[in-house]
């Protein structure tokens, strides 16, 4: 298999998101990378339990991408070695009237990992410069002071609400979260390819929705927001990666080994030592339960 270069994916100067790329060949098959992945998220899987253990820090993973881009799958295959008391996570949809009622971070902030814990956000605070921006009558639902129509919705809107979301990563990683935040980078074939599939499959059909193929119409205009995105708000202490994910197994190794490889430079994470006394006594204590 095709070694990898963790930088090579992340997002560090301004791109052209036409120049990204979708697909990516590994020179390995479907077999080989998921043996590969399953191994990766073993390795993931351990320094998860050191971090549970060792409580400084907490990880927060974004992911975001099209419809279709693999989102769901992709977490439950990435995760699934891992102990669910040290992962938390969120889908957010639609607010609620209650999340409405108080700023568009609120929900996001109640729901950041505590430390020891893996946090995954499916769909992230981003849909907030991302879906609002396509539909700016969305916004209408927030009542906003000085927001009365769409036409107040303008270039110094969006640039203070960057700048709030890029405060908001920047806060919660000075006080110990490690942010991860996956960009699933879909060619418009390869969604076209996945929709007719969940049509054919009558399995599949529930997942269909009449509104997938109003936002495919869309595509330009998210794309040019993805791109916005990308370049405002990929910082060092809050990378955004692009991920090719016109091939499903592709993507979801890329994803595990950006984080193992990332998170086992942290030479800190370990599991901690028994206090002295109860550490000197390990083999009295040893005795006295082999000897009941």
């Amino acid at each position: 298999m095709k070694n990898i270069n963790i930088e090579d994916f992340r997002i560090s100067s301004k791109i052209n998101i036409k120049d990204l790329p979708t697909q990516l060949d590994l020179k390995a098959d479907k077999n080989e990378l998921k043996e590969a992945l399953r191994e990766v998220s073993e390795d993931l899987a351990e320094i998860q339990n050191a971090m549970y253990a060792h409580g400084k820090y907490s990880v927060l993973f974004c992911i975001q991408g099209m419809d279709t881009a693999g989102k769901d799958s992709l977490i439950r295959e990435v995760f699934k070695e891992f102990n669910v008391r040290g992962i938390v996570a969120h889908s957010f949809k639609k607010p609620t009237d209650l999340e409405l009622k108080h700023d568009y971070l609120w929900r996001h902030y109640i729901a950041l990992p505590a430390r020891g814990k893996f946090g995954i956000f499916n769909r992230t605070h981003y849909e907030n410069v991302l879906v609002t921006r396509v539909h700016p009558k969305y916004l209408m639902y927030e009542n906003m002071p000085g927001i009365d129509s769409v036409d107040d919705v303008n270039e110094a809107f969006w640039s203070r609400r960057f700048e709030e979301i890029n405060n908001f990563e920047r806060h919660i990683a000075d006080n110990g979260t490690i942010i991860f935040k996956f960009f699933l980078n879909l060619s418009k074939d390869e969604q076209k390819n996945r929709l007719l599939r969940r049509l054919r499959r009558t399995d599949k059909q529930w997942k269909f929705s009449a509104d997938d193929l109003k936002e495919r119409k869309l595509w330009d205009k998210y794309q040019d927001c993805y791109e916005d995105v990308l370049n405002r708000s990929s910082k060092p202490h809050a990378p955004w990666f692009n991920i090719p994910a016109d091939d499903k197994p592709t993507a979801r190794y890329l994803v595990a080994k950006i984080l193992y490889d990332t998170l086992k430079t942290y030479s800190d994470i370990k599991e901690p030592e028994l206090p002295g006394k109860e550490k000197a006594n390990i083999d009295l204590y040893k005795q006295e339960l082999e000897n009941e």
